[in-house]
């Protein structure tokens, strides 16, 4: 009785007496769309920080929030739906892609007076030279984990992933743009921008690999290594070291050839609705504090000045998470290509996953 009592009171006291026989129903301001890859954010899950319910609670502003897999998802909606995003986080080439395309708008910087404490290396970016249209969220490196009861010898690069005593145990990205250009390193082209003649170097030699697949997956990779399914896969570093602490089977590298580095940044679409909260809500993904709190939960690099000291120490002090320079000098950052060379890379590789 005690215990119905209590909580009839705090019912009383967090809705009041008339909102009791009404509903205690949250009522907001306004809302924002945010789509963002998945497992890409801090929700609350595991004990981490809930960002997206602490903004909401300080600002009353709704935020429905969905997910895709890759930049082509994303591209692919925005470009042949009437979509009303209001924040969308995209890589650097598709940022240019967008840009070109007057897909995405220029962001008021002056509502964002957190962009200040955005390094320096990730301004004036090739994507985006004159800082107009983006805010950066996160960055990374691509690499490889392995599953060290399945491997025999640890794999020092690329070419691990053609290893024919792996057969049917490797996994592959489905993303057009990340198989490529493990294909392009190792056959010698830069993967940053390229021409059709190396799109077929690159095709010619993904149609080689195909046999020994097991697959081509984007998220399922997390379900595939952390359950001892596969024994090898290319993937996002930071994501990487998220597997290798749910699986002590695993274990990270980062290739010896170097490997793509990429940044994520926010951005506004041209549909967008609620083009004030969409300011609101990249500035807070700003803030030193809940970038940290947010890289600590997907395990990724933090742009901002000051997040990487709030970190967790072992996040934080990964090479997974946070590559060493002297590993960063030999990646490279993927540009917007051509339309016809880029329609032609994707139609490639669907005829070879198909």
């Amino acid at each position: 009785m005690k215990r119905i009592i209590s909580l009839l009171l705090a019912v009383l006291l967090t809705c009041g007496a008339a909102a009791l026989f009404a509903s205690c129903e949250k009522e907001y301001e306004g809302e924002i769309n945010v789509y963002n890859w998945g497992e890409y954010i801090s929700n609350g899950d595991d004990g981490s920080r809930n960002v997206i319910q602490e903004f909401e609670d300080e600002f009353n502003i709704k935020v429905n929030y969905m997910e895709y897999e890759t930049n082509e998802d994303l591209y692919n909606l925005l470009k042949t739906s009437n979509s009303n995003y209001d924040v969308v986080i995209p890589s650097d080439y598709m940022i240019e892609k967008l840009i070109k395309e007057d897909l995405i708008q220029k962001l008021d910087y002056s509502k964002i007076s957190n962009y200040k404490k955005v390094m320096k290396r990730f301004k004036n970016m090739s994507f985006d030279p004159k800082n107009e249209y983006t805010v950066p969220y996160a960055w990374n490196v691509t690499g490889l984990v392995y599953n060290k009861t399945m491997v025999k010898d640890k794999p020092e690069g690329w070419e691990a992933l053609w290893n024919k005593d792996l057969k049917g145990k490797m996994l592959m990205f489905s993303n057009s743009r990340d198989a490529y250009a493990i294909a392009m390193q190792l056959c010698g082209v830069d993967p940053s921008t390229f021409t059709k003649a190396d799109v077929d170097k690159a095709t010619a030699k993904l149609e080689e690999q195909k046999p020994l697949l097991k697959k081509y997956v984007m998220d399922q990779t997390f379900n595939e290594m952390e359950r001892d399914q596969s024994a090898m896969a290319p993937y996002y570093a930071g994501d990487i070291y998220t597997m290798t602490t749910n699986n002590d089977n695993l274990v990270g590298v980062l290739p010896k050839e170097g490997s793509n580095l990429f940044v994520d940044s926010m951005c506004i679409p041209k549909s967008a609705q609620n083009v004030d909260g969409a300011h609101k809500f990249i500035n807070f993904m700003t803030r030193p504090e809940i970038s940290a709190a947010n890289m600590d939960s997907i395990t990724y690099a933090s742009p901002v000045e000051g997040a990487k000291e709030l970190m967790d120490e072992d996040v934080a002090s990964s090479e997974l998470v946070y590559p060493p320079e002297s590993y960063l000098d030999k990646c490279y950052t993927f540009k917007n290509v051509d339309d016809e060379v880029y329609t032609y890379m994707q139609e490639k590789f669907i005829q070879i996953m198909s």
